[in-house]
């Protein structure tokens, strides 16, 4: 079932440039599963989420955000228990940054999930996404005249299109280290949080032409 669906995710994100590719998703996929084996939560569930987690995003999918459609077919093709597909489903529902109304997933593995997801969207790899993600969208880099906006809810985090890919790190990216479940996602957040930093502080000196 999970090489089942690892073909359907590279099929399905096979045309995907805005850093939400197959690849992200094997990488949640396998950063969930090293989190899970640590925190003694369920491989399958966590998996299933991990692998299933962008196919119904509002970002990406916003006709079945709500019903789950794509994962929820994917499980029934696949005679997935119903209290396994509801599980997971939860865990997908849970897993997304919504700015001040991000939630905490109540199972162990929705945490596992969560941590992944949020893990493969700093350091290097969530620095390159960030761009990305900005490019496919229209961002500019950066715009020191466009000022971050800190403290948004789901609904203005959403809505808001004026940003910079710059401005995305201190409206979300710079907040996930402190927003980690577990203890596992907490000690890998710590690396990448300081590769962001870094990052940023050696940005800004060369657009201001110190180095």
């Amino acid at each position: 079932m999970i090489d089942k669906a690892i073909e359907y995710i590279k099929e399905f994100f096979s045309k995907d440039s805005s850093g939400h590719d197959d690849t992200h998703t094997i990488r949640v996929y396998q950063l969930a599963t090293r989190i899970a084996k640590q925190e003694k939560a369920d491989i399958l569930i966590v998996q299933l989420a991990a692998l299933l987690h962008d196919v119904d995003d509002i970002k990406l999918s916003p006709q079945t955000h709500s019903t789950k459609k794509n994962a929820v077919d994917f499980m029934i093709e696949n005679k997935v228990k119903p209290e396994i597909i509801e599980k997971v489903c939860k865990i997908i529902e849970e897993v997304s940054f919504a700015g001040t109304d991000s939630v905490v997933p109540e199972s162990m593995e929705g945490k596992c999930v969560q941590d992944a997801d949020r893990l493969d969207a700093i350091g290097a790899i969530g620095i390159a996404r960030a761009f990305a993600y900005g490019g496919s969208r229209g961002r500019k880099i950066y715009d020191p005249d466009v000022k971050p906006v800190i403290g948004m809810n789901k609904e203005e985090y959403l809505k808001k299109q004026d940003s910079t890919s710059i401005n995305h790190f201190y409206e979300k990216l710079l907040l996930l280290k402190d927003m980690m479940n577990t203890d596992t996602g907490k000690k890998m957040a710590e690396h990448r949080q300081e590769v962001m930093e870094v990052f940023l502080e050696e940005f800004m000196a060369e657009w201001n032409g110190e180095k």
